[in-house]
């Protein structure tokens, strides 16, 4: 019988199970206050019986801006990167769980959507091998939608919930790049698209104001607007054309 070989992570595997290990630990004592003059212990610990695990509620979907999918998963074995997502999934179609869960991984940074902004704290993050300036692989998209239909019946993510790191953060990320599949994406429920034949926005249509109720972050309205258009419309262009008016006023309403 052949040896099994030894994975070239086994040493960051190691620091993994410690760091959880660690986690675990902590997860176990007992709660304390911190009494002082004002505030008054209580004579004892009192745990409740109702609790469960913290969930993720969102799913942010980026591109590494690698060349291939060995350099990203290096990237995030290294401490001094300090940076991580839960998923990464190969031009190949292979998908690599790089993290529990429910633990949180540093992938999404400083940005805002709706009121929400400390994503990493809500999300999960999938990194698609994607330099950014190619397509994306058949193999990746079927991929990530069985990965996405997995999360969503999992943690009862909902429909709107899955967007972009640009869609988050629009004044320093712009992935995944124009050519990702977000229709493709919403056809199978995850993430909002506008109808085919969308009518006409009306005439006092107030194109800022709907694109903060999406869940925008409007403070730059011009990077609000290039990634409105990079998810929605496939391109950057900072003019909204009678069409991108429809198409927001439609999503407005699905919202």
């Amino acid at each position: 019988m052949a040896a099994c070989s030894r994975s070239p992570y086994y040493a960051t595997n190691k620091v993994y199970k410690r760091q959880a290990k660690s986690f675990a630990t902590r997860l176990k004592e007992i709660p304390t206050i911190m009494a002082n003059d004002t505030v008054k212990p209580p004579p004892y610990f009192v745990g409740t019986t109702n609790f469960t695990m913290r969930k993720p509620n969102f799913v942010i979907i980026h591109h590494t801006a690698q060349e291939m999918a060995e350099q990203t998963l290096k990237t995030f074995t290294l401490p001094s990167t300090e940076v991580s997502a839960h998923y990464l999934i190969a031009k190949n179609g292979t998908v690599y769980h790089l993290l529990n869960d429910y633990l949180r991984a540093h992938h999404a940074g400083l940005g805002r959507w709706g009121n929400v902004t400390d994503m990493n704290s809500c999300s999960i993050g999938i990194e698609i091998d994607n330099n950014g300036s190619e397509p994306f692989t058949d193999a990746q998209i079927a991929s990530l939608l069985v990965l996405l239909r997995q999360l969503k019946q999992a943690y009862n993510i909902p429909t709107a919930n899955f967007i972009g790191h640009g869609d988050f953060a629009p004044t320093r990320k712009t992935d995944p790049s124009i050519l990702f599949p977000w229709k493709t994406l919403a056809q199978s429920g995850f993430g909002l698209w506008y109808d085919d034949s969308p009518a006409d926005a009306p005439a006092d249509f107030n194109h800022i104001l709907a694109l903060r109720v999406i869940g925008y972050d409007v403070r730059d309205t011009i990077a609000a607007i290039r990634a409105f258009k990079r998810h929605y419309m496939q391109d950057t262009a900072l003019q909204m054309t009678a069409k991108d008016l429809g198409a927001l006023y439609n999503l407005l309403n699905k919202n």
